[in-house]
């Protein structure tokens, strides 16, 4: 069982005093957040693109290279990139490229993007976004199979038999597939052989155990073994030494921020009662003590069948101090707590409770 951090490099008006902080400022914490995760013991840190202001982080592989160096053992991921709208063949090359630095630690998150800001910045159709991704993966993936390439698609020239470099230390270098949930995406991810990342961070992740299941049900159908095939979420959440404490923390920064999407995207207004539903043991906000938060990923890995499990924070704009906290509460307490706990229940054959 693999725990970690994803970030979205926010700079959102404070909650408190609408300040914005400045993208580089961000930048610089979320790298140093990077080699606090690396030296608590956490498994895996994720970067996901975005191109708008309230995000930092247009090039994940840049930011993750900047940590790269500083950190031993983490592994570093995209989370997403946004595969659509780029290009596979620099994908791969700034991934290889964060392989290097990092000594074989470097993974993409190949995702369509729940936002589109890149689509017309880049120059793509939003009524092709089911048809890049489609060809666009089919690229990288050839990519990472051989060192010279030849392909040809719709929405990229071809390639006739050119070199692709550096190469990746790892061979083959990870690629994971995204998805919020569409049965489509995981039932493609299980055909291709690919792990798989849920993002989670609505309703009950229970919900959630049939798509994992018809994943490796597609896994099982192409000729993968489903035992080999990881499964991750992404799931908001943060970590404090109580948790009412950790509560009132995290819900004025996530408010803002789920308003402003909410307003954009047609969803009801967020209030302190959604918050507090989304955080009982049921709910997918993983927000509390130590104690409460390994037990929610516990349960989540027992019955969803999880393999990876990455907290998103913050959500919005959070003081540094207390997500550098939340880092070293989750490495150093809830990490121990979830790993035990999972290797007992292995030990045992994995029963359900």
């Amino acid at each position: 069982m693999e725990i970690g951090i994803s970030s979205f490099v926010e700079t959102w008006p404070d909650p408190v005093t609408g300040e914005v902080m400045s993208h580089d400022q961000r930048i610089r914490e979320v790298v140093e957040e990077i080699v606090l995760a690396d030296q608590v013991g956490l498994d895996v840190y994720g970067v996901g693109e975005h191109h708008r202001k309230d995000y930092a982080a247009s090039s994940p592989a840049m930011v993750l290279a900047a940590a790269a160096s500083m950190t031993k053992y983490i592994r570093l991921t995209s989370a997403v990139t946004v595969l659509s709208s780029d290009d596979p063949v620099r994908v791969f090359q700034d991934f290889a490229t964060l392989d290097a630095i990092s000594n074989g630690r470097a993974e993409i998150m190949a995702g369509r993007g729940s936002f589109i800001e890149s689509f017309p910045l880049f120059g793509y159709d939003l009524n092709n976004y089911d048809e890049l991704f489609d060809e666009k993966l089919d690229l990288l993936l050839k990519l990472r199979e051989s060192e010279k390439v030849t392909w040809s698609g719709k929405h990229r020239p071809p390639i006739h038999n050119l070199g692709i470099y550096p190469r990746p230390v790892q061979q083959p270098l990870p690629v994971w597939v995204g998805s919020g949930g569409n049965t489509e995406s995981v039932i493609r991810a299980g055909l291709l052989g690919l792990p798989l990342v849920l993002a989670i961070i609505g309703g009950s992740p229970l919900q959630f155990a049939p798509l994992v299941k018809l994943y490796k049900e597609a896994a099982a159908h192409a000729g993968h073994d489903p035992a080999k095939l990881p499964v991750a979420s992404h799931s908001h959440g943060f970590v404090g030494a109580e948790t009412e404490a950790a509560a009132d923390k995290f819900f004025p920064s996530t408010q803002v921020c789920m308003n402003v999407l909410g307003r954009e995207r047609g969803w009801g207004y967020y209030d302190r009662g959604r918050f507090d539903a989304a955080r009982s043991f049921e709910g997918a906000l993983y927000v509390g003590d130590p104690e409460l938060v390994a037990q929610k990923i516990i349960h989540l890995r027992k019955h969803v069948g999880i393999t990876r499990f990455m907290l998103h924070v913050p959500v919005g704009t959070m003081p540094h101090d207390d997500v550098m906290n939340a880092i070293e509460l989750l490495g150093t307490e809830v990490a121990p707590r979830v790993r035990e706990e999972i290797r007992r229940w292995e030990a045992a054959g994995a029963p359900e409770e």
